[in-house]
């Protein structure tokens, strides 16, 4: 079983509170950072562990910290991204309701890094209860003095606040979120410029995902250099996998970036297999705006190669025969499910949720989402198959936000692999709807 470095103690009683998380050794990073280290030696810290964004994106959070703008007397913000909406994905949401006082110290240790002193947590505006959670923590971290003036006496101070966003997909878009956050309507910016030169309020910002944050902790407490011990390649440290579908066992587990994808899926640690003795169909290893893998492509790269649970490895060959790790929303598909059923279900959540400013998305998510319903209802032809490869060139790169190609590129790699499958929906829609093929859903709990 992989070391755990962020949900050791989740099942701890009593963890969400101050007292027991700081028995199990809470805010030690923010007493090493306060006390014994500079804030730009955190940053070098986060630079040395390899840490990438787990937030879907996988940038060097360290790289992205150094571009943040210091102009002499400008505030600062941290901003984390806790606007979990992506498909699939839910061990953000889990972090946050285990383990509030972890996302509150990386706050306080990335804030200090970052020379900011007021800080954001931006949280789905459906994860109200979550909400509650984390302001009864954040309460708690002011009362034993971890948050407000003169922190640990230190002299650095530190303000930490915790508002819901409007239940908009879009807002996971870091741009489109500080739109919302500064009480606008949440759409993408321009850019450049960037958040870290031109962000909330006109100030520069980093924006992290929930994840990254909480990541901070244990590389100022173990040093980066052991953190990037951790993992292979470019993928250092641990990743939280948000397991859902067909399997024994779904959930939220955390794994060793290098772990093999059959490891994960069939280990008697991790998923334990197929639910029901099912045959392994397909997979989205990376939360449903990555491309899906047909079975003998979950598994194995097109060189042969075992496939493993990093970013490399996932990316291998491309989206020709690769996906992405994405935001760790991990989605298997049993051999009773539909391809061109999921496919439409996934294509109706990206037409609602497109926000609209570009026409390529407004339009083109639409159109998807109607030619799959053809197809799907028994009143589609071959030629819609070709027409949605067209509209998926049409928007794919042609947006100002990346939420674009994350409608497109499901749709493309759909067709791409279970072709024969679509074309069966035309040529037999009768015996097509009446196989008992099933819709994949994520658990409502971890």
């Amino acid at each position: 079983m992989a070391r755990k470095l962020l949900i050791e103690h989740a099942d701890v009683q009593g963890i969400a509170s101050y007292d027991v998380y700081r028995k199990h050794g809470g805010y030690a990073s923010v007493e090493k950072a306060l006390k014994t280290m500079s804030p730009d030696e955190v940053v070098e810290e986060v630079k040395k562990s390899g840490l990438r964004g787990r937030g879907g994106a996988g940038f060097p959070t360290g790289m992205k910290w150094s571009f943040l703008a210091k102009p002499e007397g400008v505030e600062r913000h941290l901003v984390c991204n806790a606007d979990e909406s992506e498909p699939g994905t839910f061990k953000d949401r889990y972090l946050m309701e285990k383990l509030p006082h972890l996302l509150i110290e990386g706050m306080i240790t990335s804030s200090y890094a970052l020379g900011a002193r007021r800080s954001y947590i931006y949280i789905r505006g459906e994860f109200m209860y979550v909400l509650r959670i984390l302001e009864k923590a954040i309460a708690e971290a002011y009362a034993n003095g971890m948050l407000g003036k003169n922190i640990l006496g230190s002299g650095y101070d530190l303000d930490l606040v915790v508002t819901p966003g409007g239940g908009a997909y879009i807002c996971g878009e870091e741009t489109a979120l500080l739109e919302s956050l500064e009480g606008k309507r949440g759409n993408p910016r321009m850019k450049p410029p960037f958040p870290a030169v031109k962000g909330l309020w006109g100030n520069p910002t980093v924006v992290n995902n929930v994840e990254s944050i909480a990541a901070v902790v244990p590389i100022v407490n173990e040093g980066g250099d052991a953190y990037a011990k951790i993992g292979i390649e470019r993928s250092t440290g641990t990743k939280l996998i948000s397991a859902s579908g067909n399997l024994v066992r779904p959930g939220v587990y955390e794994i060793e970036l290098g772990l093999s994808v059959e490891e994960f899926i069939y280990g008697d640690d991790y998923c334990r297999g197929i639910a029901n003795g099912k045959k392994l169909k397909a997979c989205i290893p990376g939360g449903s705006s990555v491309p899906i893998l047909p079975h003998y492509l979950v598994t194995k790269t097109a060189a042969g190669t075992d496939r493993l649970m990093t970013y490399e490895s996932l990316a291998d060959g491309g989206f020709a025969s690769g996906s992405m790790l994405g935001s760790g929303g991990f989605i298997v598909f049993d051999e009773d499910q539909c391809i061109v059923r999921n496919t439409w279900n996934f294509a109706r959540f990206y037409a609602h949720e497109s926000c609209g400013q570009c026409s390529p998305c407004r339009e083109g998510t639409g159109w998807m989402e109607k030619v799959l319903y053809r197809l799907e209802h028994g009143t589609g032809t071959l030629e819609d198959i070709s027409l949605l490869e067209e509209i998926n060139k049409k928007i794919e790169g042609n947006t100002i936000c990346p939420l674009g190609d994350a409608a497109a590129w499901p749709v493309a790699a759909a067709i791409r692999h279970f072709r024969d499958e679509f074309e069966w929906h035309v040529k037999s829609p009768q015996e097509a709807q009446s196989r008992n093929y099933g819709l994949i859903q994520a658990p409502l709990e971890a």
